[in-house]
C-alpha cells in the first residue's frame, strides 16, 4: 500500500461515521459487480470492516463474554414458560416471545421470525455518540410492517460522554417513542465495558449519576422512562442507585431461570435467555401487557 493509500485508509477509519462507511462499502461492492474499479482496495475494505466490528457492541455481548451463555434446548423451553416467582401480583401467568437484533443481522427476514412466534423486537440504534446501525431502517421499519411491536436500544459507554449527551444522540437517531401502540420505549443497554475497566472507571455513585442523567434526559425528550437492560452481576458491582420505580427491567441471564434480580427490582419485564441462534427474549406477561408497555 502506498503512503497516500495508507493515509486515505487512516482518514476513513478516524473520520467516517458508520452509515457513511456502509455507503462506501456498498459503492465498492456495486462498482466491483459492474466491472468497474472499486474506490477502495480489498485491504482498505477489510480495515474499515474491522473498525466497524471494533465499535459495534451488541446487547449482551459483554455479558456473554464475562458470564458465559449456559443456555440449552431445555433452558430455552423453560424460559418461554410463565415464571410465577417473578410475575406481577394478580397478573395472568403468560409470556410473549421476542428477539433483539443489530447490524450484525443485516437485512432481517421478518416473515420468518413472525412465523417462529416472535411478536416483539428491539433493534440497536446507537452506541456512544458516534455509531449508528446502518441496517436500522430495514430492521425497525421492516419489523413494524410485519406486525411486530418494536423499539430501539442504545449501547452505553459511560466513559466517553455524559448520559444526557448519549440520550440525545439516541433519540436523534431512531431511539424516540410514539404513542402508536406499536413502539416500545427505548432501552439503555448498560453492561460490562468492552474496552477496559468493568465499570468504565466510575464509582458506583458516579455510575448511578450517569444512568440517572440518561434516564431523566430520555424522559424529558420522549415522555417515557427508558427500559434498563443489564445483568445482576454487573449491576451489583457497578451501581448503587435504585431505578425500580420508573424503569422497566430487562434482565440478561442465559440459563433456565432469570435468577436473582438487581437491587430493589421485584420482577423483570423482559428476560434475554439465550443468544443462539439469535438473541431471544421473553416478555413477562400476556400480549395485552406488552401493548400496555408500548402505549405508556
Amino acid at each position: 500500500m502506498s503512503i497516500s493509500r495508507r493515509g486515505r485508509r487512516t482518514a476513513l477509519l478516524s473520520a467516517l461515521t458508520v452509515p457513511v462507511v456502509a455507503l462506501l462499502l456498498g459503492a465498492a461492492t456495486q462498482a466491483t459487480a459492474a466491472g468497474a474499479q472499486s474506490p477502495l482496495s480489498t485491504r482498505e475494505i477489510n480495515a474499515v470492516n474491522a473498525d466497524i466490528q471494533a465499535h459495534n457492541h451488541v446487547l449482551g455481548s459483554q455479558i456473554r463474554r464475562v458470564e458465559g451463555d449456559q443456555s440449552t434446548p431445555a433452558s430455552k423451553a423453560a424460559a418461554q414458560q410463565p415464571q410465577p416467582a417473578t410475575a406481577l401480583p394478580n397478573q395472568v401467568a403468560a409470556t410473549v416471545d421476542g428477539i433483539d437484533v443489530s447490524g450484525y443481522q443485516g437485512n432481517v427476514d421478518w416473515g420468518y421470525w413472525w412465523g417462529q412466534g416472535k411478536r416483539f423486537v428491539w433493534t440497536k440504534a446507537t452506541e456512544s455518540t458516534s455509531y449508528t446501525n446502518p441496517y436500522f431502517a430495514q430492521q425497525y421499519n421492516g419489523s413494524y410492517n410485519q406486525g411486530f411491536i418494536r423499539g430501539a436500544y442504545h449501547f452505553a459507554t459511560p466513559d466517553t460522554s455524559s448520559g444526557a449527551a448519549q440520550a440525545n444522540y439516541f433519540v436523534s437517531h431512531g431511539g424516540g417513542w410514539s404513542g402508536d401502540g406499536k413502539t416500545l420505549p427505548g432501552v439503555l443497554d448498560i453492561e460490562y465495558n468492552p474496552y477496559g475497566a468493568t465499570c468504565y472507571g466510575l464509582s458506583p455513585s458516579a455510575m448511578t449519576a450517569w444512568i440517572k442523567d440518561f434516564h431523566d434526559t430520555y424522559h424529558d425528550l420522549t415522555g417515557r422512562w427508558p427500559v434498563i437492560y443489564t445483568s445482576t452481576n454487573w449491576w451489583n458491582q457497578c451501581v448503587d442507585g435504585d431505578f425500580s420505580s420508573t424503569a422497566p427491567l430487562w434482565i440478561a441471564r442465559y440459563s433456565s431461570t432469570a435468577g436473582p434480580l438487581p437491587y430493589n427490582w421485584g420482577y423483570y419485564t423482559v428476560w434475554q435467555y439465550t443468544s443462539s441462534p439469535i438473541d431471544q427474549d421473553t416478555f413477562n406477561g400476556a400480549y395485552d401487557r406488552l401493548q400496555a408497555l408500548a402505549n405508556g
